[in-house]
């Protein structure tokens, strides 16, 4: 008898093991779905990127339809981006940029504001622009709060301040079509 489980045992691992990384195969990571999903943006107090005098809070949020997306001048994919951003924003969509910096940490990092600011309009200047404004979230207390695990991402808000969609990744044509125009347009409507 213990000589059969000493083989049925590592053989129940093996094969649990086996189906356990057999659907990693075909799960797809941009599908990680927020927690927050119908929820309302987590509360927060942050500065304006190019103004640390202004201060924004969820209230910024009520009363329109917002795409919030997180960004940074260090994210190649966020360049990629901003000109779609841009077309939509001039199709009228109103997007606010959640802005991090990786290299601001005062304990770590060696970046100064007002350079994280001047890389800020140098990117812009060169990508186009398409941030009603850029909340500031120097300790990334939003971005955690938020459930963010890279950038880009981008939450569709709704006129409540709810969260209504998640997209890890770039938008582009082809992602704004697929999975934010209906929703987009629903929220509209409302």
């Amino acid at each position: 008898m213990r000589k059969i489980s000493l083989f049925v045992l590592p053989l129940i691992l093996f094969v649990g093991l086996a189906i356990f990384l057999f659907q990693g195969l075909f799960s797809n990571p941009r599908e990680h779905e927020s927690t927050l999903l119908n929820k309302p943006v987590p509360s927060f107090v942050l500065p304006d990127l190019m103004d640390t005098d202004l201060t924004y809070t969820t209230e910024v949020f009520v009363g329109k339809v917002t795409l919030l997306n997180v960004w940074g001048v260090w994210c190649v994919t966020c360049a990629v981006e901003i000109p779609f951003l841009e077309q939509l924003k001039n199709e009228g969509k109103h997007i606010v940029g959640l802005y991090y910096d990786q290299d601001i940490d005062p304990d770590f990092g060696i970046k100064t504001v007002e350079r994280v600011q001047q890389e800020v309009e140098q990117k812009l200047g060169q990508l186009g622009d398409p941030y009603a404004y850029n909340i500031f979230d120097v300790k990334r207390d939003l971005s955690l709060d938020l459930g963010v695990t890279g950038a880009p991402e981008t939450f569709l808000i709704d006129k409540q301040g709810k969260v209504r969609l998640h997209h890890i990744g770039d938008i582009n044509p082809r992602v704004w079509q697929n999975k934010f125009e209906s929703v987009y347009q629903e929220l509209i409507a409302e």
